[in-house]
This record gives C-alpha cells, sequence and structure tokens, in this order.
C-alpha cells in the first residue's frame, strides 16, 4: 500500500540525514587539518568586537581545542539533529543557521575582550531549546513529547553551561539557546484568528 507524499517525505528526510552527516564530517576533517597544523586555525573563532575577525562567527562551530572537545559536542550535535532531520534538509539547515549565527554574534558583541570562542556547543544548545519550544509552539503530542524528553535530558546541561567558569564560553551557550527559541518561533505554523463576535448595541 503506498501512501501519497509517502517517499517525497522520506527523501526530504534521507536528505536531512545527509546534510547531518555532511556537517559533522566538516567538522572532524576540519580538526585533522587543525590537528596536523598545530591548532593555528583556532586562532580564526570568534574574537569578541573585532571586525576583521567578524567570519569567525561562520568558523567557529566547525573549529575544536582537540578531538576530545570534538567528541563532546559531536555525540548530542549527532542525536539532536538527527530528531530535526526527520524535517528534512530545508529545516535542519535553516535551524543549524539560525542558531550558528545568533550564538555567534551574541558572542562577538558580549565575550570578554582577548578571548577566542570556538566549537560547536552553542548550536547544540540551540537544536535543544529548539526542539524543547518546537513542541509547545506547535502544539503537536509527537513534538511535545519529545521537547519533554529533551528537556529532561539537557535541560540541567543546558543550565549548568550557563554559569560563567573560566575556559567555557557561557555566552555562546546562552545565545544558542536563544536561537533555539527564535527558530522555533520563526517556523512554528500559523493558527487562524479566532472569529469575531459581534454584538448589537441595544
Amino acid at each position: 500500500m503506498s501512501v501519497p507524499g509517502g517517499s517525497a517525505a522520506r527523501g526530504d528526510r534521507g536528505g536531512g540525514f545527509r546534510v547531518l552527516l555532511g556537517l559533522t564530517a566538516l567538522m572532524w576533517t576540519v580538526e585533522v587539518v587543525d590537528s596536523l597544523d598545530s591548532h593555528r586555525l583556532d586562532r580564526d573563532g570568534i574574537v569578541p568586537r573585532s571586525v576583521s575577525h567578524l567570519y569567525g562567527v561562520v568558523l567557529a562551530p566547525f573549529l575544536h581545542a582537540n578531538f576530545g572537545h570534538l567528541i563532546a559536542n559531536t555525540v548530542p550535535f549527532v542525536i539532536l539533529g538527527a530528531v530535526i532531520a526527520f524535517a528534512g534538509a530545508r529545516r535542519l539547515l535553516g535551524v543549524a543557521a539560525v542558531v550558528a549565527l545568533t550564538s555567534g554574534l551574541g558572542t562577538w558583541l558580549t565575550a570578554s575582550g582577548g578571548s577566542v570562542t570556538i566549537g560547536a556547543s552553542g548550536v547544540v544548545f540551540g537544536f535543544a531549546t529548539y526542539l524543547i519550544s518546537r513542541g509547545f509552539l506547535d502544539r503537536r503530542v509527537v513534538e511535545l513529547a519529545v521537547g519533554v524528553v529533551v528537556a529532561v535530558l539537557f535541560g540541567g546541561a543546558l543550565l549548568w553551561s550557563l554559569l560563567p567558569r573560566s575556559g567555557i564560553s557561557w555566552q555562546a551557550h546562552l545565545f544558542g539557546a536563544i536561537g533555539g527559541v527564535l527558530v522555533a518561533r520563526m517556523l512554528a505554523p500559523q493558527r487562524p484568528a479566532p472569529p469575531h463576535r459581534w454584538h448589537l448595541a441595544r
């Protein structure tokens, strides 16, 4: 039995997973090159309020301090990204772009001078808050359940990551989380306004 649109939906979902695999492979490829080059690429991360290094907002999610840092980000990135990828490649790319830019620009504006921020953790937390917010905004049972599970699994880590600590960019986490909520709101389905009730004056 064939379902109308079923093949197209599966194809779009497959595209989402391919994009996720491509982004993950790119992060690992960059880290391999970076490690062979004495981590010189890490200087191309986010340098606060440096206009000449504004490109670091785009590059930072693909740069990591070492393979341990990369693995710590890869696992939740793939898990949460796979859930988003079920909605297709365009959805995954759209969410990733908004989250990465919000996290990066927020860090660029507010991080301490002289620091360099790298890593995909801001994107990871953006993915988490997107999935949590999406469930409440879409009001669909499955998405709400997914949001609750993500909140249980990642809520504590999200709150803990917002505490200022040496060597950890709470700004990237905070603005990434904000980006996730923003993109969930942007992509939420529009609901029709309730009909007006007319009352006649007597």
